[in-house]
């Protein structure tokens, strides 16, 4: 969904610096108590060999938005890489667990552009990959932690928490019809995606610096930091889902139209009190049988000013995250690399520009 259907895809194309870097070697340490055949899968879903065990040699290592942001944050701190670390591998963890199972939830059938784990090892063995990940986070934490391990714990574990009521909500708002007095506000489906995506960015850019003992303020700002760019990062993941093409999202064609996905989007289209808002709900309520439905579908909602909005929310989360991360005084290339992240991920907007039903870039 985009959070009202899977978990977004990571925008990090360009790998970070070494001292940033999340290493292969690093997780497979971490997932190493698995059973064999788990941790066979894991290395499927992270695209390291294929589902035989047969290498992948163009795999990319390290170039995950979640552990770049728990060394930023340490950073940030003044807290050492090595002792980041964990943290980095923990929140890593979590996040491809979510993946697994929201997979499964939503019944999507591809992922970073091949078959979904549950498609290719079958739906029990994902959930119990799933389930040991989660697991191994939270080993990770405890034995390589430190005295501050416990705390990284429960930062975690908090999250968590948020994450699994924001899933829950999700499902509930999915329900709820696009017309009549039942239908989803605005703000009930951001503080939806607070909690179900956000927390987790929140969680990650401060766990670094939680695992070296940084002050209570520092935390508190970086998890604001963090949530601020989840909102902006969730936010242009729906623009993707209804006007950008699959090499950006890595998952099949408009999945959030063909489902009926409450998105921010298609929630300011329908509240937008016009005629071209009001005809996309009632096409919502009927459904989008076919391509051709679903590009009058997005061209309703962009008529309906629901992009040019989308894109000034998406804005305005990613200057509250550079604020917050700045007002802590990080050191100048934390900053940078900070700012050239939020960059990156308002980039994802322009890959929405493709018209639906063009070749090459606009393929839906």
């Amino acid at each position: 969904m985009t959070t009202s259907g899977s978990l977004p895809h990571d925008p990090v194309h360009a790998a970070p610096p070494p001292t940033r870097r999340l290493t292969q070697a690093a997780l497979r340490e971490a997932v190493g108590h698995l059973d064999a055949s788990l941790e066979r899968m894991f290395g499927y879903h992270m695209g390291w060999w294929g589902e035989r065990g047969d290498p992948c040699p163009e795999a990319a290592e390290g170039k995950a938005l979640r552990p770049t942001l728990a060394f930023l944050g340490a950073e940030a701190a003044d807290v050492p890489t090595a002792t980041a670390e964990p943290g980095a591998v923990a929140v890593e963890l979590i996040h491809n667990s979510t993946l697994i199972h929201d997979d499964m939830m939503d019944g999507d059938t591809v992922r970073r552009n091949r078959p979904a784990v549950w498609q290719v090892f079958g739906s029990g063995p994902a959930i119990l990959l799933g389930d040991g990940l989660h697991a191994c986070a939270v080993a990770t934490l405890l034995r390589r932690g430190g005295r501050h391990g416990p705390d990284a714990v429960r930062l975690l574990s908090g999250m968590l928490m948020r994450l699994v009521r924001g899933q829950a909500r999700d499902l509930a708002l999915a329900r709820r019809p696009w017309q009549g007095p039942e239908t989803v506000a605005i703000a009930e489906y951001r503080a939806m995606a607070a909690d179900k995506t956000a927390s987790l960015l929140g969680c990650a850019t401060a766990i670094g610096a939680q695992l070296g003992g940084a002050s209570p303020t520092t935390l508190r700002t970086l998890v604001q930091a963090g949530e601020h760019l989840g909102l902006a990062f969730q936010f242009v993941d729906d623009l993707l889902g209804v006007w950008g093409p699959p090499r950006a999202t890595g998952k099949q064609t408009s999945t959030d139209l063909a489902r009926g996905q409450k998105t921010l989007p298609l929630l300011t289209a329908v509240g937008s009190g016009t005629d071209d808002g009001a005809r996309l709900a009632a096409m919502l309520e009927r459904g989008l049988p076919d391509p051709d439905a679903m590009a009058h579908a997005a061209e309703l909602a962009e008529r309906a000013g629901a992009r040019a909005a989308t894109e000034r929310a998406a804005r305005h989360h990613l200057t509250l995250a550079r604020r917050a991360f700045t007002s802590l005084a990080p050191p100048p290339e934390a900053r940078d690399a900070f700012d050239e992240l939020a960059t990156t991920v308002i980039g994802r907007a322009a890959l929405a520009a493709d018209p639906p039903g063009e070749p090459e870039g606009g393929a839906r």
